[in-house]
């Protein structure tokens, strides 16, 4: 139990028990001493007191004078604590009796040779005394008995038995007791004094350390103790004031570190958020300015295509169409990732059947993984899901890209089952595997293993990065197994739900009939696209309007009669006027409705795009591919 104990406690412990302890010893001893000096004094003043009796009363029992020995009695009761005197002869008969004896008991006949008794009885003491004679003087000067006092040896002429009370003995043996138990009190008192004195001039100083020490600990690194007394308890003040010194320096010393690495960072964050709008703008400016050469060369090569050609010829075009449409998915996925990290991209979301699009993917892929000796094969499954579809066809796309890359022979699969709730694709390969610690990185952007080359047939090293930015954007699970040498296979998770009917979409339902006689009219700053694009949709038959500004064309549409069916525009123009301002002009003349409108442009900045969808202008991004924009003018005819 002490070991939980306080320093205070423990000295309080230590200086009241021995204190307490030695007190009691000495006042017991004290007590017992007087006491028994007090019974000693009685018995000794009542054996004093029957000598006397017994002296005097010697001759009167020997003559028989029982008046005299009442008298010396009578006298003795007078004696203080005296309560009663009998005076006997030698056969035990009361001579005299002055008090009652307790319990009436008086001693038998007297032996030759009885010795003094004293006996205590209750609150009384008995004291028995002989009474023997005495030596007789002769004036002849012969003595018959040479002793000046009885002898002990001599026949007992009677006794004489005294009872003295004990009350005075009593009284004093309590008077003793408070005495002591007063004397204790006192010791007490002052052993608490004494100990709490100590106790705060010992454990003060330490209970003064440990709430210091505590409050450093809380924080408060500039407490001092007030150094006082001397020895140890000096010694552990002063060592407390320099460990908090240097508590307190030190934490100055981290503080300050730790607000230099906080400004370094938030520097280097900064420099990181300034270096990744840097990327973005970048980015945005060299595809929109790759853009341009590309839109005209992919307007080039569609208008080169549909010439007659001989077969050398062909063979050059397509090669030229091959390169040029490689180039376009490098920018494509620029783009992808540019809007992605910009957050304008909005998905679609819609329940919809996955085995379509699915099938798409494999039947576009089927060649490409042909030419490298693989196989391409889909395992339909059932099921509708709940996502985009123009963006889960990416996904897959992508995923399915991927592999006829990296994977040198074998099969490809493209799997589709249930798990539960949900609708579960897997792409496997049998390529070359991924290691566990590179599972991560290769979803980060431009990241290509197995290519420091970076040989173009192995792409830019987006895809993944675009799959796990739109599988995050979508809500999807993306999952992958892999194991260098044993493959990789690639699974997204999407959620499943119940068929809808599904209208027939509109490029499906659309067949690519002529645009004949289309009037279109075309803006364009650039003269290589302008040219590029007036073949492209002179090659369709279409009747073209061309002007290099908003402003030539707001001229010619005012001298026209006619007007425009279709106006595709650029975004940028020369000018005070943009695309968008020129559309919004345009619409505003005449009955308010104004021609159709296609807008073209190169830069992804998410600003565009936002302005297209508040006019309602559909927005194609360079380089566009001709397919798509006649695709685009076939849709308006149609909704026309």
């Amino acid at each position: 139990m002490m070991r939980n104990w306080g320093i205070r406690a423990r000295v309080m412990f230590v200086t009241i028990v021995p204190m307490l302890v030695l007190a009691a010893l000495m006042t017991a001893i004290f007590t017992s001493l007087r006491l028994s000096d007090l019974d000693d004094a009685l018995g000794a003043r009542g054996q004093a007191f029957a000598r006397q009796i017994a002296a005097a009363s010697e001759y009167n029992v020997f003559a028989g004078n029982r008046d005299a020995l009442r008298l010396l009695a009578l006298a003795a009761t007078g004696e203080e604590d005296v309560l009663a005197v009998r005076i006997l002869d030698a056969d035990g008969q009361t001579l005299a009796a002055v008090g009652a004896l307790a319990a009436d008991r008086l001693p038998a006949a007297m032996p030759t040779s009885l010795p003094p008794l004293t006996v205590a009885e209750g609150a009384r003491l008995r004291v028995v005394e002989p009474i023997r004679a005495s030596p007789i003087d002769i004036d002849d000067g012969f003595t018959l008995d040479a002793s000046p006092t009885p002898r002990r040896d001599a026949i007992a002429q009677g006794s004489i038995v005294l009872e003295l009370s004990l009350e005075r003995i009593h009284q004093h043996r309590r008077h003793l007791l408070l005495a002591g138990v007063g004397a204790m009190l006192a010791v007490l008192v002052g052993s608490v004094m004494l100990a709490a004195r100590m106790s705060r001039g010992v454990s003060g100083p330490i209970r003064e350390v440990a709430d210091a020490v505590l409050r450093i600990g809380h924080g408060a690194l500039h407490e001092r103790l007030t150094v006082r007394g001397g020895g140890s308890l000096r010694r552990l003040a002063v060592g407390v004031n320099d460990m908090a010194a240097r508590l307190e320096h030190a934490h100055e010393d981290m503080r300050r570190q730790v607000s230099d690495a906080t400004a370094e960072l938030r520097a280097r964050t900064l420099e990181a958020e300034q270096a990744n709008v840097a990327k973005s703008r970048f980015l945005a400016a060299a595809s929109h300015d790759l853009r341009q050469p590309m839109h005209a060369l992919g307007l080039f090569i569609s208008e080169l295509a549909q010439q007659s050609l001989d077969a050398r010829s062909r063979q050059i075009v397509d090669r030229i169409a091959a390169s040029a449409n490689a180039m376009d998915q490098l920018l494509d996925g620029l783009l992808d990732i540019s809007r992605l990290d910009a957050g304008v991209m909005t998905p679609v979301v819609r329940a919809f059947d996955p085995q379509p699009v699915l099938e798409r993917i494999v039947a576009e892929r089927t060649s490409a993984a042909r030419s490298r000796g693989l196989r391409l094969r889909l395992r339909p499954g059932r099921g509708w899901v709940r996502s985009d579809p123009i963006l889960f066809e990416r996904i897959v796309g992508n995923l399915v890209g991927n592999a006829i890359r990296h994977t040198q022979d074998g099969n490809i699969l493209v799997a589709c089952r249930r798990r539960g709730d949900r609708l579960r694709i897997e792409v496997r390969d049998n390529g070359p595997g991924i290691a566990t610690e590179s599972q991560e990185i290769i979803f980060h952007e431009f990241v290509q293993l197995g290519n420091p080359e970076r040989a173009r047939d192995k792409g830019l090293g987006l895809g993944l990065a675009i799959v796990r930015r739109l599988v995050d954007l979508l809500a999807h699970r993306l999952e992958l197994r892999s194991a260098p040498g044993r493959g990789s296979t690639f699974a997204v998770e999407l959620p499943l739900t119940a068929p809808e009917v599904e209208g027939r979409p509109a490029e499906d339902a659309r067949a690519l009939g002529s645009l004949d006689g289309l009037r279109v009219a075309i803006v364009e700053d650039d003269p290589l696209v302008r040219d590029a694009m007036a073949g492209l949709l002179s090659s369709w038959d279409c009747e073209l309007t061309i002007a290099g500004s908003a402003e030539t064309l707001l001229a010619q549409h005012a001298a026209s009669p006619q007007g425009f069916d279709v106006v595709i525009t650029d975004l940028r123009l020369s000018g005070p006027m943009d695309g968008i301002d020129l559309v919004a002009e345009l619409r505003a003349t005449g009955d308010g409705t104004g021609p159709q409108a296609i807008l073209i442009s190169g830069d992804t900045a998410p600003e565009v795009l936002a302005r297209a969808r508040a006019v309602g202008l559909p927005l194609l991004y360079k380089p566009v591919r001709p397919a798509k924009l006649r695709a685009l003018l076939q849709r308006m005819l149609g909704a026309s």
